[in-house]
């Protein structure tokens, strides 16, 4: 009996440039775990066709016509919060990286690294982890030592137990409170528990807040 074939990760490409989205689709399919399945030319496109589609991963441009790229995304993560979102952008700012990651995407990397990296961020992002490139990761580290210089940024890391620094570790990498109970042998609420206590102890609010700061200590690294 033949082993059914995978089920190839469907993306929908979202790109005011006619040829960029092109080339990009030519790319993608020609991986054997990988389809796109539609393509959007604005950001309510983007919205709609997600909507219409809904695929595993959508690729993201910033600025498009009618809505940009992060407006989009945060419209997409309310009606789909599934669905994964992939900013691939020109813009190298800290500004947008961080606004991205507020709206709910899923990683960040720059149009000109498309061609040897976007496949791998694709599984990455699909696979539930964050995926930012290495611009990106520097935008981050940047942004970190301008608040310590400010006197901003307070390190209380080494206030967090052994357990918490698992949890923020598992919380960063996109775990489920479930997820980690079941990888830890603990109840969904106690993993509730120590991750409030990490939020608070760090002074953090989000998500996004929590994986910023797990990628500036290169806990996400190994």
């Amino acid at each position: 009996m033949e082993t059914p074939a995978p089920e190839k990760i469907r993306v929908l490409l979202a790109d005011d440039h006619t040829i960029l989205r092109a080339g990009l689709r030519i790319m993608l399919n020609a991986q054997p775990d990988i389809i796109v399945v539609g393509e959007a030319s604005d950001g309510r496109q983007a919205v709609s066709e997600t909507e219409r589609l809904v695929p595993d991963v959508v690729i993201m441009d910033i600025t498009m016509p009618e809505l940009n790229g992060i407006e989009a995304t945060k419209l997409i993560k309310k009606a789909l919060p599934d669905v994964k979102v992939l900013m691939l952008t020109m813009h190298e700012n800290d500004g947008y990286l961080f606004q991205s990651l507020r709206a709910g995407a899923s990683g960040y990397m720059m149009k000109e690294s498309a061609d040897t990296e976007l496949i791998q961020a694709i599984r990455a992002v699909q696979s539930g982890r964050f995926y930012l490139s290495a611009a990106a990761q520097s935008m981050m580290v940047g942004d970190y030592l301008q608040r310590v210089k400010a006197g901003e940024e307070k390190d209380s890391y080494n206030d967090l137990t052994e357990r918490e620094r698992e949890i923020l570790k598992l919380v960063a990498e996109g775990l489920t409170n479930n997820q980690i109970a079941e990888r830890l042998v603990i109840s969904p609420k106690t993993v509730d528990t120590h991750r409030t206590h990490v939020m608070d102890k760090l002074n953090l609010h989000s998500r996004a807040e929590l994986v910023k700061y797990a990628m500036r200590r290169g806990l996400l690294e190994d």
